[in-house]
């Protein structure tokens, strides 16, 4: 008897240490994946990367936020606190250029849902929970029923010391899902905001520091009303060329038209971002990111968006398995220096 009990007892302990083991690897998914990207990053195989940005916010029930793990957290601070990964920009007269050596390291610091609820006190809890600076803050700058420029924003994360990043959000309502009714890319292109823009862009270069800005976040994706979807999708005949598709072609002219307007008012304090995703919704050669470039003499650098798993139930993709395919198109379409505007998995649990 004495002897089946040691043997039971023996079970539970070994079941026991089975399960922690099942657990830990399951909380580790997180640590792993950002463990993979900074690994990725670090390598020698992606040499127009110069910046990385986690976007530090939960969204869609998704856990993002990096601190959803004592074990994610350790994983970042492992990396970023090295000084591969540079908390000061550099800049020629006013443009943001490459770091010398290593990569910028900016962030989200959870601005709340609207993306805009801009604190300091927000900036240093997220530089105290990694024990670094970062370079630059994002935020998003949400038109909705009033385009103008918003200057408490970057005003408090400049006084942080920190160069403010500005998402130029065309849409009207946070929410929407589809096509904006006052926002289109044809009402840009028809000058309809072109009083809203000049002031706004009047403000910007009476800051008389620098700014990053981009407008149309991920354009490939079908999330957000800038999207060619909403505005032409693949017909030739609508608009502009008759052989590009009419909604990205539209866009394309709408981010021309805006920086036109900003160069025509002196702005020469803006470093200017294309940002796309790595996945273009829906996967359809229309959609392709080379159809929304402005161009190299309008953009100054490329952006992305990598994400690993925002629910349990989608695949699994590891952070380099999706750089490998999309790096290559990002150099196809420019030599122009990269930043990973966003990168972020939730906690699969």
């Amino acid at each position: 008897m004495k002897f089946f009990v040691y043997f039971i007892s023996f079970i539970v302990i070994i079941s026991s240490c089975e399960s922690q083991q099942n657990d830990q690897e399951t909380e580790s998914k997180k640590a792993t994946w950002i463990n993979n990207a900074f690994t990725s990053i670090e390598s020698t195989n992606y040499p127009n990367i110069k910046g990385i940005a986690w976007w530090h916010e939960n969204f869609d029930d998704a856990r993002l936020r990096l601190d959803s793990s004592p074990e994610a957290v350790k994983t970042y601070k492992e990396h970023i606190t090295s000084s591969f990964y540079k908390s000061m920009l550099i800049f020629d007269n006013q443009k943001l250029t490459s770091p010398i050596s290593g990569l910028y390291h900016g962030a989200f610091p959870d601005f709340g849902g609207e993306e805009s609820n801009v604190t300091q006190q927000r900036i240093l809890d997220f530089e105290t929970l990694i024990q670094k600076e970062l370079a630059w803050v994002y935020f998003s700058d949400n038109w909705l029923d009033n385009l103008s420029f918003p200057y408490d924003e970057v005003t408090t994360i400049h006084q942080t010391g920190r160069t403010p990043f500005i998402r130029m959000m065309a849409r009207s309502d946070f929410g929407e899902k589809g096509a904006d009714p006052v926002y289109t890319m044809q009402n840009i292109i028809d000058k309809k905001f072109d009083t809203q823009l000049i002031a706004w862009a009047n403000e910007a270069k009476n800051i008389n520091y620098p700014l990053l800005v981009e407008f149309g976040t991920e354009v490939n994706g079908n999330w957000f009303p800038w999207n060619g979807e909403f505005n032409g999708k693949d017909t030739l005949d609508t608009y502009g060329n008759p052989s590009l598709a009419d909604g990205p072609e539209r866009f394309r002219d709408a981010y021309r038209h805006i920086i036109d307007l900003f160069r025509g008012e002196g702005v020469t304090n803006i470093t200017w971002f294309f940002h796309v995703d790595a996945h273009s919704e829906p996967n359809e050669q229309w959609n392709s990111i080379e159809n929304y470039y402005p161009g190299d003499d309008y953009i100054d650098w490329l952006g992305v968006s990598i994400y690993g798993p925002q629910l349990q139930s989608e695949d699994f993709e590891t952070f380099s398995d999706i750089l490998d395919e999309i790096y290559p198109k990002l150099t196809q379409l420019s030599n122009k220096p990269i930043a990973i505007l966003e990168f972020a998995i939730t906690e699969i649990d």
